[in-house]
């Protein structure tokens, strides 16, 4: 039986005081899963080690070397020339990723059906035969396209800022101190991941 976001939130909040203050104060929308998850992948690649705003702006110019509002399909990615998409921005690196998932989805190896039954874990793995997808790429997929409630990713850099600010910490959390802390969240944890990142953005100024 599915939750509503209701609950979620009220399970969070009456876990976590700090999170509580953060929900009481932060606007956050329930997610659309409109995208496909070959788009999604996409975005996530051109997306690491971006900043949103770069990683929007680079993504919509990429998506706009193809004719038509259908995201290009993995055949039409393929046929795009490696010079026209550095041009929008892509690294050489990430053009070569690019290409690769492209491939890897014609190929049937990484295959999208499969991954509603698949766990987290699994889906991470499978994910990670991918070159240029790590650990990190996959766990945004599992949170915004798959829509997978119990992610927490340690490696993003903006979810341990929020911790390190919210918590009042002097340092980045290590690994095990951030998993201990974010336990009491589960298995929500991806709602609470989103309203850390809101966070970052509703700093109240002084």
């Amino acid at each position: 039986m599915a939750v509503s976001h209701r609950a979620k939130v009220a399970h969070l909040k009456k876990k976590d005081p700090v999170l509580k203050a953060v929900i009481e104060r932060v606007r956050l929308k329930e997610l659309a899963f409109i995208k496909g998850r070959f788009e999604a992948l996409v975005e996530a690649i051109v997306s690491q080690q971006l900043s949103v705003k770069a990683a929007d702006t680079i993504f919509a110019r990429f998506v706009a070397l193809t004719p038509g509002k259908a995201f290009p399909t993995p055949k039409k990615v393929l046929a795009i020339p490696s010079a026209r998409m550095r041009k929008c921005g892509l690294s050489k690196m990430k053009v070569s990723f690019i290409k690769d998932l492209a491939r890897n989805v014609l190929d049937g190896k990484v295959d999208f059906k499969k991954m509603d039954s698949w766990s987290d874990e699994e889906v991470i793995e499978h994910l990670m035969q991918v070159k240029g997808i790590g650990r990190w790429t996959a766990e945004m997929f599992l949170i915004f396209s798959l829509g997978r409630d119990d992610v927490f990713s340690y490696g993003d850099l903006g979810l341990r800022n929020a911790m390190r600010k919210l918590y009042n910490m002097r340092v980045h959390p290590t690994e095990k101190r951030a998993l201990a802390l974010v336990a009491k969240w589960s298995p929500y944890r991806s709602l609470a991941s989103r309203y850390l990142w809101a966070s970052l953005k509703n700093t109240p100024q002084s």
